[in-house]
């Protein structure tokens, strides 16, 4: 399968970088830039549409332009400029990554990404299998990245969500077409130096007539094994990746405010040799190698009716259906293939597959100073964990369903744009069932209610500063590995843990707001965003040691802290810009006294460029720095560091080469040898990457 993928890679790749030198340039050229700062966009997740500076939460959104700025080939490459948001597990392996957002998050803890809530278009996206990760889309398929960071979160997007919420949004075809045009076709070539990866992407858009229009977008890639600074291999980092997407839009009604959208994904990623511990570190060779295939699949249908003139509804429904599955064979260590923990080396497979409903309303009921917004809605899912080998279902990722149903209600009370007020509560009811071996091995079924309360608020003292802060608790229900998982070697090995309680997290944030303009040109733009928070855990689900006879595979341990600040800034004018990102995690499990394991190093990110705007020019340099940490555990403690990135995109306006458009970015420039503490293998060395994209439009 790899091969003829990687046949198919070549061809793509060489037909796209002949479409870039062939097609005419398109007929009108991109304008240049704007001096909008990154806490100036827009925030959709939070509940009615607010700017970033504006939203009484600690919010991060990134789009398209910093997405072709990074050139990311792995998730984990979006979030250098996010304050408090990181990925942990590998540091280059696709399948190996998980997110971590203020130190909540671990790419081998079962149940740990429950803590973070993903989404895509809508569709909440959730995996854990052993070593393997959590995440598997393609950048190439996203334009929009939102993170929103804390429980405040949790009113509109499920209880539980301790650490925060991510959501990505897919490529629309009003991304590629002009105002006056009616289609368009983009070609995309990308290489990578260290690795020698290739990309090649081609995306059709088409409007139809005025009500409608359509995307579909595919993108091949191929890497070989990338290298650290110290120039050696980092293992199984080589592998084969496609991509697809089918978006489309129709707008019907009066004034054209109802609209249907339906998107569908694939990302297929097919390794050979890959280790079967995608996560990395020393286990990445103890358990050799395998032959991996990841699918991950989202389907979205959405109805939208915005109601126009109508303050009582502003409505959207929307069902969708997740699946995200692996298949493992032909490992190395095959001959050791065996019942109980030896079936990690045997041929499996496993899946999760959630199929969703989601209705939710806001009603604007303004009056004299005050506009309210009260949002309201409902969720219904089911979830089905499937898993199996050559000898049988795996104990330890056990089979089940998971039926849930969630309401909620959250307020935006607004004074003279001066005060914002927003009060949310959500409740969950989960019901979850093992499936016949997971039964068979103590499972029984079990349900039970999370409770998520928050209230946030911000206040403008004037047109520079504001102040904002939040409270707010979730609970988080544990989840089906929590519940089913036993060693499958019989009374010696751990049971099922059928008496866990709820994780409980309660938060407090508060903060400070400035933005200013006209300050050293005419026209500029400096804002400022910075955060204190708090977050109290108790009744945490951990692993015991594997071995532990008799006893139960999680228990409850007690109670944590973990506290912090961020500070995330940014200056644009018409020639020059800057962006700052700080973030200090601390925590202290209040057993041991001991920082958690999952407590990413204080880092800072520093961004200085330059912009020409008659030439289409947009060049940079990044220094990021991390400090060095001890945690409770030697894997994620590490040195600090500093590594340094440089970047340049050029889309010139004018001339034979107009509508080009060219991103060049070299990663760790001084090609130094280091490792994230999360991660448990080196990053890679010195990284030139190219991209060249060109569009014919009609």
């Amino acid at each position: 399968m790899a091969r003829h993928i990687a046949r198919r890679g070549q061809l793509l790749t060489s037909v796209t970088f002949a479409a870039l030198l062939a097609v005419p340039a398109p007929a009108a050229a991109q304008e240049p830039g704007d001096v909008f700062t990154l806490l100036g966009r827009m925030v959709f997740g939070w509940g009615a549409p607010k700017v970033a500076i504006d939203t009484p939460q600690a919010v991060s959104v990134l789009e398209q332009e910093d997405l072709d700025s990074e050139q990311p080939r792995t998730i984990g490459e979006l979030f250098a400029n996010v304050p408090g948001v990181q990925t942990a597990g590998a540091s280059a392996r696709a399948l190996g990554q998980a997110f971590n957002i203020r130190g909540i998050g671990n790419a081998e803890q079962a149940g740990s990404q429950n803590r973070i809530i993903v989404t895509v278009d809508g569709a909440v996206k959730f995996f854990e299998q052993y070593r393997t990760g959590s995440f598997f889309g393609d950048p190439e398929l996203y334009k929009r990245v939102e993170v929103l960071r804390g429980p405040a979160s949790s009113t509109l997007y499920g209880s539980g969500a301790i650490g925060g919420v991510v959501n990505f949004t897919t490529k629309d075809a009003s991304d590629f077409l002009a105002d006056a045009g009616t289609g368009s076709v983009k070609f995309k070539f990308a290489h990578d130096t260290n690795g020698a990866g290739n990309i090649g992407t081609v995306t059709l858009a088409q409007r139809i007539g005025a009500d409608a229009d359509l995307l579909a977008s595919f993108s091949l890639g191929r890497s070989g094994d990338m290298k650290d600074g110290a120039g050696a291999t980092i293992p199984s980092t080589e592998g084969d990746r496609w991509s697809g997407l089918i978006k489309g839009n129709y707008w019907f009604g009066t004034d054209h405010d109802q609209r249907l959208t339906l998107s569908l994904s694939r990302t297929d990623s097919d390794l050979a040799d890959a280790a079967v511990a995608q996560t990395g570190g020393a286990v990445a060779t103890a358990f050799g190698t395998s032959d991996l295939r990841a699918i991950d699949d989202t389907i979205s249908l959405t109805y939208a009716h915005e109601g126009s003139g109508n303050p009582w509804l502003d409505l959207e429904a929307q069902l969708s259906y997740s699946r995200t599955s692996t298949e493992r064979d032909n490992f190395s260590y095959g001959f050791l293939c065996g019942s109980g923990r030896m079936q990690v080396l045997c041929p499996n497979e496993a899946s999760y597959e959630t199929t969703a409903i989601k209705l939710e309303n806001t009603v604007e009921a303004s009056a004299g100073a005050w506009e309210n917004y009260i949002t309201f809605g409902t969720q219904l899912s089911h979830q089905d964990r499937f898993a199996t080998s050559s000898v049988g279902a795996l104990a330890f990722h056990p089979g089940g369903e998971e039926d849930k149903l969630g309401v909620y209600v959250q307020g935006e009370f607004v004074w003279n744009d001066r005060l914002t007020i927003t009060p949310g509560l959500r409740v969950d009811r989960s019901w979850l069932s093992p499936d016949a071996t997971a039964a068979a091995a103590g499972g029984t079924k079990q349900s039970g209610t999370a409770v998520s309360p928050k209230i946030a608020a911000l206040w403008k003292i004037d047109e520079q500063w504001g102040l904002f802060g939040s409270l707010a608790r979730t609970e988080r229900m544990p989840t089906l590995d929590e519940l089913y998982s036993t060693d499958g070697v019989g009374a010696a090995g751990r049971t099922a843990s059928l008496n866990l309680r709820k994780e409980q997290a309660t938060t407090v944030e508060v903060g400070v707001t400035w933005q200013g303009q006209d300050l050293w040109s005419e026209g500029d733009s400096l804002t400022a965003k910075a955060t204190l928070f708090h977050n109290d855990l108790s009744d945490l689900i951990a692993a015991n040691p594997a071995g532990s006879a008799g006893l139960p595979y999680f228990y409850n341990v007690g109670s944590a802290k973990i506290w912090g600040a961020e500070l995330e800034a940014a200056y644009e004018a018409d020639r020059w810009f800057g962006q700052l990102a700080w973030s200090q995690v601390k925590s202290r499990d209040k057993a041991t006294g001991l920082t958690l394991a999952d407590t990413p190093a204080e880092n800072v990110a520093l961004t200085l460029g330059a912009k020409l705007p008659d030439h289409g020019l947009r060049l940079g340099w990044r220094v990021q720095g991390f400090d060095a940490i001890t945690t409770a555990s030697a894997t994620t403690s590490a040195p600090g560091y500093a590594v340094h990135d440089a970047f340049l995109s050029w889309q010139p306006q004018d001339g034979a080469l107009e509508g080009i458009e060219v991103n060049l970015t070299v990663e760790n420039v001084f090609d130094r040898a280091y490792r994230s503490n999360l991660s448990l293998d080196n990053a890679p060395g010195r990284n030139v990457k190219i991209a060249l994209a060109r569009a014919i439009t009609w």
